[in-house]
């Protein structure tokens, strides 16, 4: 069996596995880890100042001549919302009362910045070989500068609708994002999740749908689950789930501890953490206040008031408040080194295309 090798190609990569860029789960140590290998290893912007996305950049650099990710969230600050944020914290005072935490007490501002002018900076200072977008992509005269600096553009998809959107605007290559996928959906043309698709039914849609390479994103976790991607037109997979497993993750040891439990039924989509939806193993706060609840603010702020609550729960062992994201595949992962990962999910995807 033959796969298109157009991701290779246009990344300059050996194999064609995408390592999904996890902000708050990884650093640059697992992007290292993964490029070495041969894949496409990637930083996440999203929970990085400029500085600190600097260092790690640097660090990248020292460690590694191979091609990396450079991603980014590019949605619209909400306005201010008082109203909604006092009826959020309401919601949420029983907890703080649990945990002896003054309901009172200033909320702590989120700090998932938007793609802008200062990280645009960044980008034409260190030129990584891909940079990669959620919620669709930034502003015309900044993505100019994007492709300028010679880097490859890519974009989550989770309908056709949006991979058309996204190829119509500029990207070189898009991912397609399946049901199962963990973490933030890429979704930004509607907010309907009723509708969203699993990753067989879309990607062979947005494979037809568009003349750029796909990559496939959800439920991908093992050799078997890479040939059936590659079956239905990917160019290659992205893969995030399994490498929370690795030691490179930054995660915490209950996080940790909760993949190592999980089932296939153990995850769903949440706005609570964020406000906006995003897959993650099933916790306290999700079965009592309802997985996607009306109340959340916007994305990003819905975290703000959690900040206490998970702070002071981790600080006891708990994950009750903590965002756990991850996919409907998670019982698939392997412990093991993020390098070792990747040239073990290529090992056992050839094994299968020789057969």
């Amino acid at each position: 069996m033959a796969h298109d090798r157009r991701i290779q190609t246009l990344f300059g990569i050996d194999l064609p596995i995408l390592q999904a860029p996890m902000a708050g789960a990884q650093g640059s140590a697992m992007a290292v880890a993964v490029s070495e290998a041969g894949g496409l290893g990637a930083l996440p912007g999203a929970l990085l100042g400029v500085e600190a996305m600097r260092t790690e950049l640097a660090l990248i650099r020292q460690r590694t001549a191979k091609p990396v990710n450079l991603n980014f969230f590019c949605h619209t600050p909400p306005a201010p919302d008082a109203a909604r944020e006092a009826a959020w914290r309401a919601r949420l005072a029983p907890y703080y009362a649990e945990l002896g935490i003054d309901p009172a007490a200033p909320i702590p501002a989120s700090n998932r910045a938007p793609f802008d002018e200062a990280f645009c900076a960044v980008v034409e200072e260190f030129r990584p070989e891909v940079v990669s977008f959620h919620f669709g992509l930034p502003a015309a005269s900044l993505l100019e500068r994007v492709k300028a600096t010679g880097a490859k553009v890519v974009s989550s998809a989770t309908t056709a609708d949006e991979a058309r959107w996204l190829e119509d605007h500029g990207a070189d290559a898009i991912v397609a994002q399946g049901y199962e996928a963990g973490g933030h959906r890429g979704i930004f043309l509607t907010e309907d999740l009723a509708n969203q698709p699993g990753l067989f039914a879309l990607l062979p849609q947005v494979v037809d749908a568009v003349e750029v390479p796909v990559i496939a994103a959800g439920g991908i976790a093992d050799g078997r689950g890479i040939v059936a991607a590659f079956a239905l037109g990917a160019a290659a997979v992205q893969v995030g789930t399994a490498y929370l497993f690795t030691p490179e993750a930054t995660i915490t040891p209950m996080h940790r501890e909760a993949l190592r439990h999980a089932k296939d039924d153990g995850t769903a989509l949440t706005n609570l953490f964020t406000g906006r939806p995003a897959r993650g193993l099933v916790n306290r706060l999700m079965r009592e206040a309802g997985a996607l609840s009306a109340e959340a603010p916007a994305f990003p702020t819905a975290g703000g008031a959690l900040m206490p609550l998970k702070a002071k729960a981790e600080a006891g062992g708990s994950a009750d408040f903590s965002s756990l994201w991850a996919g409907q595949a998670a019982s698939l992962g392997r412990e093991m080194g993020a390098g070792d990962l990747t040239r073990t999910l290529w090992s056992e995807a050839r094994e299968r295309m020789r057969s």
